[in-house]
């Protein structure tokens, strides 16, 4: 089984430093965490405070033309956009967790990058380390067949990020999206393919961690070296951005999940036909949408 998940420290352990366990990494939750913090984030910014302002002709100087189908650039640059954006998304939660996330710098750019990544099924760590979770994995006792139990504190270590993504209102953010569409297009531009759009690697994003269904019941680990690895094959298969989600536990899944088909109707994403079913919520592993 490939892409290791978790340290192996016995029943009620605490690991080793963040980097030796991978559901430390830049929660996955979290990652979703950030994916629609930072998306309500441009968005808002965008209409609150990246609006372009209607000002009277100039006397002299005639406006430039521009081609009816050339998006005009944004006029906040990318490195002057930070300071607004935490100003004015803040507003969009009162829980103070939000406000954190956004003393970060180069919002607009972690955001493109995290969905960039989440769309091709990797890991968004690497801009998103700022937003590990606090204490460590955990599992219980081993049972006779070897397997352990993921522990369900180790699941609560992400419960602040459901609470902040669920707080956030989807119909605001896209009322808003469409303001701040040159900004988001602008950082994007830095990292796609070429004529990749932001929204299409956006739908993709959402629909690859649509398709990770909630467990039910327990979830099983195995120790495979000095790392835990998921004992069900289904599971251990999915993308390392699918994992980061999985490894928030089912309750916090729930409200991620429904927070993601919530922004993906009201922002009207494009929905890639998936390569394996979208399940049903709370539909168990290996179910099909047919099955009850």
């Amino acid at each position: 089984m490939s892409d290791p998940n978790f340290v192996n420290q016995g029943p009620g352990a605490i690991p080793p430093p963040p980097q030796a366990e991978p559901p430390k990494a830049p929660s996955r939750g979290k990652v979703l965490g950030v994916l629609v913090a930072l998306m309500v984030v441009g968005v808002v910014g965008s209409y609150f405070g990246l609006r372009r302002q209607v000002e009277p002709p100039p006397v002299v100087t005639a406006p430039p033309v521009v081609d009816a189908g050339t998006e005009a650039p944004p006029e906040v640059s990318l490195p002057e956009s930070d300071g607004r954006i935490r100003e004015l998304v803040g507003k969009l939660s009162v829980d103070p967790e939000l406000a954190k996330w956004l003393q970060e710098r180069d919002l607009a750019r972690r955001f493109t990058a995290s969905v960039s990544n989440i769309a091709d099924g990797e890991s968004p760590r690497a801009s998103l380390l700022f937003m590990a979770p606090v204490g460590a994995f955990q599992v219980g006792a081993a049972g006779a067949n070897g397997r352990s139990q993921i522990a369900p504190v180790s699941y609560a270590r992400y419960d602040v990020v459901a609470r902040v993504l669920g707080s956030l209102d989807a119909s605001g953010a896209a009322m808003v999206y469409r303001e701040l569409k040159p900004l988001i297009d602008q950082a994007y531009r830095e990292i796609a393919p070429p004529d990749q759009g932001f929204e299409t690697a956006f739908g993709r994003a959402i629909q690859h961690l649509l398709a990770v269904p909630v467990p039910q019941g327990p979830v099983e680990v195995e120790p495979q070296g000095a790392l835990y690895v998921y004992a069900s094959p289904e599971l251990e298969r999915l993308s390392r951005a699918q994992k980061h989600l999985l490894r928030m536990g089912p309750g916090n899944m729930r409200v991620i999940q429904a927070k993601l088909r919530e922004l993906r109707t009201a922002l009207n994403l494009p929905t890639p036909a998936p390569s394996t079913p979208e399940p049903l919520p709370d539909q168990a592993p290996g179910q099909s949408e047919t099955q009850e």
